[in-house]
Protein backbone atom coordinates (compact mmCIF):
# COMPACT_ATOMS: atom_id res chain seq x y z
CA UNK A 1 0.00 0.00 0.00
CA UNK A 2 2.69 2.60 0.79
CA UNK A 3 4.40 2.19 -3.07
CA UNK A 4 0.63 2.97 -4.16
CA UNK A 5 -0.09 6.18 -2.19
CA UNK A 6 3.57 6.85 -3.34
CA UNK A 7 2.55 6.31 -7.11
CA UNK A 8 -0.78 8.12 -6.41
CA UNK A 9 1.35 11.15 -4.71
CA UNK A 10 2.88 11.73 -7.98
CA UNK A 11 -0.09 11.22 -10.05
CA UNK A 12 -1.88 13.63 -8.24
CA UNK A 13 0.67 15.98 -8.33
CA UNK A 14 0.89 15.69 -11.65
CA UNK A 15 -2.90 16.70 -11.82
CA UNK A 16 -3.08 19.48 -9.19
CA UNK A 17 -0.77 20.84 -11.64
CA UNK A 18 -2.97 20.78 -14.42
CA UNK A 19 -5.99 21.77 -12.56
CA UNK A 20 -4.15 25.38 -11.47
CA UNK A 21 -2.83 25.71 -14.92
CA UNK A 22 -6.40 24.40 -16.64
CA UNK A 23 -7.68 27.44 -14.95
CA UNK A 24 -5.39 29.94 -16.73
CA UNK A 25 -6.32 28.62 -19.94
CA UNK A 26 -9.83 27.89 -19.64
CA UNK A 27 -10.69 31.65 -17.98
CA UNK A 28 -8.39 33.20 -21.58
CA UNK A 29 -10.73 30.83 -23.89
CA UNK A 30 -13.73 31.91 -21.92
CA UNK A 31 -13.35 35.72 -21.61
CA UNK A 32 -12.04 35.82 -24.95
CA UNK A 33 -14.49 33.96 -27.04
CA UNK A 34 -17.49 34.51 -25.54
CA UNK A 35 -20.44 31.76 -24.83
CA UNK A 36 -20.90 31.27 -28.15
CA UNK A 37 -17.54 31.12 -29.98
CA UNK A 38 -16.42 29.40 -26.76
CA UNK A 39 -18.83 26.76 -27.83
CA UNK A 40 -17.08 26.20 -31.02
CA UNK A 41 -14.02 26.03 -29.94
CA UNK A 42 -15.32 23.37 -27.06
CA UNK A 43 -17.20 21.13 -29.85
CA UNK A 44 -13.62 21.42 -32.23
CA UNK A 45 -11.78 19.88 -29.09
CA UNK A 46 -14.49 17.29 -28.20
CA UNK A 47 -14.70 15.96 -31.51
CA UNK A 48 -10.99 15.05 -31.71
CA UNK A 49 -11.04 13.29 -28.26
CA UNK A 50 -13.91 11.60 -29.62
CA UNK A 51 -12.05 10.43 -32.53
CA UNK A 52 -9.26 9.41 -30.09
CA UNK A 53 -11.04 7.74 -27.72
CA UNK A 54 -13.17 5.64 -29.92
CA UNK A 55 -9.68 4.82 -32.11
CA UNK A 56 -7.43 4.53 -29.20
CA UNK A 57 -6.49 1.38 -27.96
CA UNK A 58 -6.02 1.33 -23.93
CA UNK A 59 -2.35 0.01 -24.79
CA UNK A 60 -1.03 0.96 -21.31
CA UNK A 61 -3.16 -1.46 -19.95
CA UNK A 62 -1.58 -4.59 -22.27
CA UNK A 63 2.08 -4.10 -21.39
CA UNK A 64 1.26 -3.43 -17.39
CA UNK A 65 -0.66 -6.93 -18.42
CA UNK A 66 1.98 -9.46 -20.23
CA UNK A 67 4.77 -6.87 -20.14
CA UNK A 68 5.32 -7.85 -16.15
CA UNK A 69 6.33 -11.60 -16.79
CA UNK A 70 9.77 -12.80 -16.93
CA UNK A 71 9.74 -12.32 -20.81
CA UNK A 72 10.29 -8.31 -20.41
CA UNK A 73 7.69 -5.72 -22.40
CA UNK A 74 9.77 -5.96 -25.52
CA UNK A 75 7.14 -8.20 -27.27
CA UNK A 76 4.12 -6.27 -25.50
CA UNK A 77 5.42 -3.37 -26.48
CA UNK A 78 6.08 -4.36 -30.32
CA UNK A 79 2.02 -5.27 -30.12
CA UNK A 80 1.42 -2.10 -28.35
CA UNK A 81 3.12 0.37 -31.14
CA UNK A 82 1.15 -1.79 -33.62
CA UNK A 83 -1.83 -1.00 -32.34
CA UNK A 84 -1.19 2.92 -32.19
CA UNK A 85 -0.67 2.94 -35.89
CA UNK A 86 -4.13 0.92 -36.33
CA UNK A 87 -5.83 3.53 -34.35
CA UNK A 88 -4.36 6.20 -36.35
CA UNK A 89 -5.06 4.74 -39.80
CA UNK A 90 -8.70 4.21 -38.37
CA UNK A 91 -8.99 7.63 -36.61
CA UNK A 92 -8.05 9.55 -39.49
CA UNK A 93 -10.82 7.45 -41.54
CA UNK A 94 -13.00 8.05 -38.98
CA UNK A 95 -12.27 11.92 -38.73
CA UNK A 96 -12.83 12.76 -42.27
CA UNK A 97 -16.05 11.13 -42.32
CA UNK A 98 -17.40 13.35 -39.01
CA UNK A 99 -16.02 16.44 -41.01
CA UNK A 100 -17.72 15.63 -44.16
CA UNK A 101 -20.85 15.10 -42.15
CA UNK A 102 -20.34 17.85 -39.86
CA UNK A 103 -22.86 20.17 -41.41
CA UNK A 104 -25.65 17.73 -40.66
CA UNK A 105 -25.30 17.49 -36.47
CA UNK A 106 -22.75 19.72 -35.10
CA UNK A 107 -22.67 23.46 -34.46
CA UNK A 108 -18.82 24.33 -35.99
CA UNK A 109 -19.53 26.41 -38.93
CA UNK A 110 -18.09 25.35 -42.20
CA UNK A 111 -15.21 27.98 -41.94
CA UNK A 112 -13.83 25.78 -38.79
CA UNK A 113 -14.23 22.53 -40.45
CA UNK A 114 -10.55 22.59 -41.64
CA UNK A 115 -9.29 23.29 -38.35
CA UNK A 116 -11.34 20.43 -36.95
CA UNK A 117 -9.73 17.45 -38.96
CA UNK A 118 -6.71 19.28 -38.29
CA UNK A 119 -6.74 19.01 -34.56
CA UNK A 120 -7.75 15.16 -34.64
CA UNK A 121 -5.06 14.15 -36.74
CA UNK A 122 -2.54 15.84 -34.11
CA UNK A 123 -4.81 14.17 -31.50
CA UNK A 124 -4.40 10.92 -33.49
CA UNK A 125 -0.84 11.13 -33.98
CA UNK A 126 -0.14 12.01 -30.11
CA UNK A 127 -1.59 9.08 -28.69
CA UNK A 128 0.57 8.18 -25.62
CA UNK A 129 -0.76 5.62 -23.64
CA UNK A 130 2.10 3.08 -24.54
CA UNK A 131 5.17 5.21 -23.16
CA UNK A 132 2.93 5.64 -20.17
CA UNK A 133 2.66 1.72 -19.61
CA UNK A 134 6.09 1.48 -19.71
CA UNK A 135 6.40 3.94 -17.10
CA UNK A 136 3.81 2.47 -15.31
CA UNK A 137 5.06 -1.04 -15.50
CA UNK A 138 8.25 -0.02 -13.68
CA UNK A 139 6.07 2.15 -11.23
CA UNK A 140 8.02 5.14 -12.67
CA UNK A 141 5.46 7.73 -12.01
CA UNK A 142 7.88 10.38 -11.21
CA UNK A 143 9.09 10.58 -15.15
CA UNK A 144 5.75 9.83 -16.05
CA UNK A 145 4.18 12.92 -13.71
CA UNK A 146 7.33 15.33 -14.88
CA UNK A 147 6.38 14.69 -18.21
CA UNK A 148 2.90 15.07 -18.02
CA UNK A 149 3.27 18.47 -16.51
CA UNK A 150 4.50 19.82 -20.22
CA UNK A 151 0.80 19.76 -21.44
CA UNK A 152 -0.82 21.99 -19.08
CA UNK A 153 1.96 23.98 -19.02
CA UNK A 154 2.22 24.14 -23.04
CA UNK A 155 -1.78 24.95 -22.86
CA UNK A 156 -1.42 27.73 -20.26
CA UNK A 157 1.36 29.42 -22.34
CA UNK A 158 -0.29 28.82 -25.94
CA UNK A 159 -3.71 30.35 -24.14
CA UNK A 160 -1.79 33.66 -23.59
CA UNK A 161 -0.07 33.90 -27.00
CA UNK A 162 -3.23 32.78 -28.52
CA UNK A 163 -4.83 35.51 -26.01
CA UNK A 164 -2.48 38.47 -27.34
CA UNK A 165 -1.60 37.30 -30.99
CA UNK A 166 -4.44 35.17 -32.26
CA UNK A 167 -7.30 36.25 -30.25
CA UNK A 168 -9.93 33.75 -32.41
CA UNK A 169 -11.45 29.87 -32.21
CA UNK A 170 -8.08 28.71 -34.21
CA UNK A 171 -5.51 30.04 -32.14
CA UNK A 172 -6.69 28.32 -29.31
CA UNK A 173 -7.26 25.47 -30.74
CA UNK A 174 -3.47 25.37 -32.38
CA UNK A 175 -2.49 26.17 -28.26
CA UNK A 176 -4.40 22.57 -27.89
CA UNK A 177 -2.76 20.71 -30.18
CA UNK A 178 0.96 22.19 -29.61
CA UNK A 179 0.53 20.90 -26.31
CA UNK A 180 -0.87 17.45 -27.59
CA UNK A 181 2.37 17.05 -29.58
CA UNK A 182 4.83 17.95 -27.04
CA UNK A 183 3.31 15.64 -23.86
CA UNK A 184 3.69 12.39 -26.47
CA UNK A 185 6.94 14.13 -27.32
CA UNK A 186 7.99 13.76 -24.26
CA UNK A 187 6.32 10.99 -22.89
CA UNK A 188 8.16 8.87 -25.67
CA UNK A 189 11.48 10.47 -24.95
CA UNK A 190 11.09 9.54 -21.05
CA UNK A 191 10.02 6.08 -21.65
CA UNK A 192 12.55 5.52 -24.19
CA UNK A 193 15.75 6.48 -21.57
CA UNK A 194 14.04 4.05 -19.03
CA UNK A 195 13.02 0.68 -21.17
CA UNK A 196 14.42 0.20 -25.08
CA UNK A 197 12.55 0.24 -27.26
CA UNK A 198 12.61 -2.61 -29.88
CA UNK A 199 11.15 -2.21 -33.00
CA UNK A 200 11.79 -5.39 -34.59
CA UNK A 201 9.57 -6.59 -32.03
CA UNK A 202 6.37 -4.96 -33.92
CA UNK A 203 3.70 -7.33 -34.61
CA UNK A 204 0.22 -7.69 -34.26
CA UNK A 205 0.63 -11.88 -34.13
CA UNK A 206 3.08 -12.72 -31.20
CA UNK A 207 1.19 -11.81 -28.12
CA UNK A 208 -2.12 -13.16 -29.27
CA UNK A 209 -0.14 -16.64 -30.29
CA UNK A 210 1.03 -16.90 -27.07
CA UNK A 211 -1.98 -15.57 -24.63
CA UNK A 212 -5.73 -17.02 -26.25
CA UNK A 213 -7.32 -14.46 -24.80
CA UNK A 214 -5.57 -11.45 -26.00
CA UNK A 215 -7.73 -10.40 -28.46
CA UNK A 216 -10.72 -10.50 -26.52
CA UNK A 217 -8.71 -8.42 -23.95
CA UNK A 218 -7.87 -5.94 -26.84
CA UNK A 219 -11.21 -5.29 -27.71
CA UNK A 220 -12.77 -5.44 -24.01
CA UNK A 221 -10.29 -2.51 -22.57
CA UNK A 222 -10.74 -0.68 -26.07
CA UNK A 223 -14.43 -0.85 -25.88
CA UNK A 224 -14.65 0.41 -22.24
CA UNK A 225 -12.06 3.17 -22.51
CA UNK A 226 -13.97 4.25 -25.24
CA UNK A 227 -17.31 4.17 -23.35
CA UNK A 228 -15.21 6.59 -20.47
CA UNK A 229 -13.39 8.92 -22.92
CA UNK A 230 -15.33 9.11 -25.95
CA UNK A 231 -18.75 8.80 -24.11
CA UNK A 232 -17.91 11.88 -22.52
CA UNK A 233 -17.19 13.48 -25.06
CA UNK A 234 -19.84 12.61 -27.23
CA UNK A 235 -22.22 13.37 -24.30
CA UNK A 236 -20.65 17.24 -24.95
CA UNK A 237 -21.36 17.18 -29.12
CA UNK A 238 -24.87 16.12 -28.54
CA UNK A 239 -25.66 18.78 -25.84
CA UNK A 240 -24.72 21.19 -28.86
CA UNK A 241 -26.51 19.48 -31.51
CA UNK A 242 -29.96 19.40 -29.31
CA UNK A 243 -29.46 22.91 -27.43
CA UNK A 244 -26.52 25.03 -30.09
CA UNK A 245 -23.17 25.88 -29.41
CA UNK A 246 -23.96 28.39 -26.37
CA UNK A 247 -25.11 25.10 -23.92
CA UNK A 248 -22.31 23.40 -25.68
CA UNK A 249 -19.74 26.42 -24.09
CA UNK A 250 -21.39 26.24 -21.14
CA UNK A 251 -21.89 22.86 -20.29
CA UNK A 252 -18.68 22.36 -21.20
CA UNK A 253 -17.28 24.91 -19.01
CA UNK A 254 -19.06 23.08 -16.44
CA UNK A 255 -18.19 19.52 -17.07
CA UNK A 256 -14.61 20.69 -16.72
CA UNK A 257 -15.18 22.14 -13.43
CA UNK A 258 -17.40 19.92 -11.98
CA UNK A 259 -15.98 16.63 -13.24
CA UNK A 260 -12.43 17.35 -12.35
CA UNK A 261 -12.87 14.20 -9.82
CA UNK A 262 -13.50 11.90 -13.28
CA UNK A 263 -10.00 12.73 -14.15
CA UNK A 264 -9.28 12.35 -10.48
CA UNK A 265 -11.17 8.86 -10.80
CA UNK A 266 -9.32 7.78 -13.78
CA UNK A 267 -5.91 9.04 -12.19
CA UNK A 268 -6.60 6.68 -9.26
CA UNK A 269 -7.65 3.89 -11.52
CA UNK A 270 -4.02 4.37 -13.40
CA UNK A 271 -2.44 4.09 -10.13
CA UNK A 272 -4.15 0.79 -8.75
CA UNK A 273 -4.14 -1.60 -11.84
CA UNK A 274 -0.52 -2.34 -11.78
CA UNK A 275 -0.65 -2.81 -7.65
CA UNK A 276 -3.60 -5.46 -8.57
CA UNK A 277 -1.80 -7.09 -11.24
CA UNK A 278 0.91 -7.54 -9.31
CA UNK A 279 -0.86 -8.50 -5.72
CA UNK A 280 -3.23 -10.80 -6.98
CA UNK A 281 -4.40 -12.11 -3.45
CA UNK A 282 -4.96 -8.67 -2.17
CA UNK A 283 -6.74 -7.31 -4.68
CA UNK A 284 -10.10 -7.12 -3.34
CA UNK A 285 -8.75 -5.55 -0.15
CA UNK A 286 -6.83 -3.06 -1.95
CA UNK A 287 -9.69 -2.11 -4.21
CA UNK A 288 -12.04 -1.89 -1.10
CA UNK A 289 -9.75 0.55 0.79
CA UNK A 290 -9.43 2.61 -2.07
CA UNK A 291 -12.70 3.06 -2.63
CA UNK A 292 -13.38 4.14 1.31
CA UNK A 293 -11.00 6.62 1.24
CA UNK A 294 -12.74 7.53 -2.37
CA UNK A 295 -15.64 8.32 -1.06
CA UNK A 296 -14.45 10.61 1.59
CA UNK A 297 -12.85 12.62 -0.89
CA UNK A 298 -15.83 12.57 -3.46
CA UNK A 299 -18.36 13.34 -0.80
CA UNK A 300 -15.24 16.99 -0.48
CA UNK A 301 -15.52 17.98 -3.45
CA UNK A 302 -19.13 17.84 -3.63
CA UNK A 303 -19.52 20.02 -0.60
CA UNK A 304 -16.75 22.45 -2.24
CA UNK A 305 -19.15 22.87 -5.85
CA UNK A 306 -22.05 23.49 -3.49
CA UNK A 307 -20.49 26.30 -1.61
CA UNK A 308 -17.62 27.55 -3.72
CA UNK A 309 -18.91 26.61 -7.20
CA UNK A 310 -21.08 29.77 -8.01
CA UNK A 311 -18.08 31.60 -7.30
CA UNK A 312 -15.77 30.04 -9.16
CA UNK A 313 -17.81 29.92 -12.67
CA UNK A 314 -18.22 33.42 -12.55
CA UNK A 315 -14.88 34.04 -11.84
CA UNK A 316 -13.07 32.24 -14.14
CA UNK A 317 -15.47 32.45 -16.82
CA UNK A 318 -17.35 35.13 -16.45
CA UNK A 319 -21.11 36.27 -15.23
CA UNK A 320 -22.44 34.39 -18.40
CA UNK A 321 -21.68 30.83 -17.15
CA UNK A 322 -22.94 31.36 -13.81
CA UNK A 323 -26.22 29.97 -15.22
CA UNK A 324 -24.47 26.76 -15.34
CA UNK A 325 -24.13 26.36 -11.56
CA UNK A 326 -26.94 23.56 -10.75
CA UNK A 327 -25.16 21.79 -13.91
CA UNK A 328 -21.88 21.92 -12.32
CA UNK A 329 -22.79 20.75 -8.80
CA UNK A 330 -25.15 17.77 -10.37
CA UNK A 331 -21.65 16.59 -12.66
CA UNK A 332 -19.35 16.98 -9.75
CA UNK A 333 -21.76 14.78 -7.88
CA UNK A 334 -21.82 12.13 -10.71
CA UNK A 335 -17.57 12.84 -10.54
CA UNK A 336 -17.69 11.42 -7.23
CA UNK A 337 -19.72 8.30 -8.12
CA UNK A 338 -17.23 7.76 -10.32
CA UNK A 339 -14.21 8.10 -8.07
CA UNK A 340 -15.50 5.82 -5.58
CA UNK A 341 -16.44 3.30 -9.09
CA UNK A 342 -12.51 3.72 -10.29
CA UNK A 343 -11.06 1.14 -7.81
CA UNK A 344 -14.26 -0.92 -8.45
CA UNK A 345 -13.68 -0.83 -12.70
CA UNK A 346 -9.58 -1.60 -12.23
CA UNK A 347 -10.16 -4.52 -10.13
CA UNK A 348 -12.63 -6.07 -12.78
CA UNK A 349 -9.86 -5.30 -15.23
CA UNK A 350 -6.91 -6.21 -13.20
CA UNK A 351 -9.06 -10.17 -12.73
CA UNK A 352 -9.67 -10.73 -16.56
CA UNK A 353 -12.74 -9.39 -16.49
CA UNK A 354 -12.69 -6.22 -19.08
CA UNK A 355 -15.13 -7.73 -21.09
CA UNK A 356 -17.57 -7.40 -17.83
CA UNK A 357 -16.87 -4.22 -17.21
CA UNK A 358 -17.49 -2.96 -20.73
CA UNK A 359 -20.64 -4.77 -20.29
CA UNK A 360 -21.53 -2.90 -17.57
CA UNK A 361 -20.16 0.48 -18.65
CA UNK A 362 -22.12 0.21 -22.01
CA UNK A 363 -25.55 -0.16 -21.44
CA UNK A 364 -26.26 3.02 -18.97
CA UNK A 365 -23.84 5.38 -21.08
CA UNK A 366 -25.82 4.32 -23.91
CA UNK A 367 -29.07 4.80 -21.93
CA UNK A 368 -27.78 8.39 -21.41
CA UNK A 369 -27.03 9.41 -24.86
CA UNK A 370 -30.56 7.95 -25.65
CA UNK A 371 -32.19 9.93 -23.91
CA UNK A 372 -30.04 13.11 -23.71
CA UNK A 373 -32.46 14.76 -26.07
CA UNK A 374 -35.03 14.55 -23.84
CA UNK A 375 -33.26 15.48 -20.88
CA UNK A 376 -32.59 18.82 -22.39
CA UNK A 377 -35.78 19.58 -23.36
CA UNK A 378 -36.90 18.92 -19.62
CA UNK A 379 -34.13 21.20 -17.99
CA UNK A 380 -31.53 22.37 -20.33
CA UNK A 381 -27.87 22.40 -18.86
CA UNK A 382 -29.45 20.56 -15.64
CA UNK A 383 -30.79 17.88 -17.28
CA UNK A 384 -27.87 17.08 -19.60
CA UNK A 385 -26.18 17.08 -15.92
CA UNK A 386 -28.57 14.69 -14.61
CA UNK A 387 -27.79 12.12 -17.77
CA UNK A 388 -24.33 11.88 -16.97
CA UNK A 389 -25.09 11.16 -13.11
CA UNK A 390 -27.66 8.16 -14.19
CA UNK A 391 -25.29 7.03 -15.94
CA UNK A 392 -22.87 7.22 -13.96
CA UNK A 393 -24.47 5.85 -10.63
CA UNK A 394 -25.68 2.89 -12.61
CA UNK A 395 -22.39 2.06 -14.03
CA UNK A 396 -20.63 1.79 -10.46
CA UNK A 397 -23.74 -0.17 -9.37
CA UNK A 398 -23.32 -2.47 -11.79
CA UNK A 399 -19.35 -2.87 -10.71
CA UNK A 400 -20.16 -3.62 -7.80
CA UNK A 401 -23.01 -6.25 -8.19
CA UNK A 402 -20.01 -8.03 -10.87
CA UNK A 403 -17.46 -8.10 -7.83
CA UNK A 404 -20.14 -9.42 -5.47
CA UNK A 405 -20.70 -12.30 -7.79
CA UNK A 406 -17.09 -13.20 -8.62
CA UNK A 407 -16.66 -13.50 -4.97
CA UNK A 408 -19.51 -15.88 -4.86
CA UNK A 409 -18.05 -17.28 -7.49
CA UNK A 410 -14.47 -18.14 -5.86
CA UNK A 411 -16.43 -19.27 -2.40
CA UNK A 412 -18.89 -21.81 -4.68
CA UNK A 413 -15.43 -22.58 -6.56
CA UNK A 414 -13.30 -23.77 -3.54
CA UNK A 415 -16.06 -25.25 -1.89
CA UNK A 416 -16.60 -27.24 -4.68
CA UNK A 417 -13.00 -28.47 -4.39
CA UNK A 418 -13.07 -29.47 -0.94
CA UNK A 419 -16.38 -31.26 -1.76
CA UNK A 420 -14.39 -33.27 -4.31
CA UNK A 421 -10.80 -33.76 -2.28
CA UNK A 422 -13.58 -35.34 0.50
CA UNK A 423 -15.26 -37.57 -1.83
CA UNK A 424 -12.02 -38.75 -3.65
CA UNK A 425 -10.66 -39.81 -0.11
CA UNK A 426 -7.95 -37.45 -0.41
CA UNK A 427 -6.44 -36.01 2.91
CA UNK A 428 -7.71 -32.60 4.18
CA UNK A 429 -5.73 -31.68 6.70
CA UNK A 430 -5.17 -32.60 10.08
CA UNK A 431 -8.00 -34.18 12.25
CA UNK A 432 -9.44 -31.81 15.02
CA UNK A 433 -7.57 -31.95 18.22
CA UNK A 434 -9.16 -35.09 20.35
CA UNK A 435 -11.52 -33.45 23.01
CA UNK A 436 -11.59 -36.47 25.83
CA UNK A 437 -11.56 -35.56 29.64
Amino acid sequence: MGRLFTNMGWLLGGRGINAVLSLVYLALATRTLGLEGFGYFAAIVAVGQAITGLANFQTWQFIVRWGANGEGPAEATGFAIALDMMSVVMGTILSALVVWTAHLWLPIPPDLLALTFFYCVVSLLSIRTTPTGLLRLRFNYKNATAAEAIQPIARAIGAVLAWAYMPTVAGFVFAYAASEILVAAALWIVAARSERIDLSALSLTRIPAKHRDAWRFVWSTNMSGSLTIAGKQILILLVGTFGGSALLGGFRVASQLGQALVSLAQTISKAILPELVHAKEDALSIARRMANIALVGGVLAVLVALFLGRWGLETIAGEDFGVFYWAMVILAIAGAVELVGASLESLLVSAGKAHTAFLVRAVPTILSLVLLDAAIDWNGAKGAAFAVLGSSSLAVIGFYVAILNMHEIRIVVKQGERDKGSDSGEPQGPPPPATGR
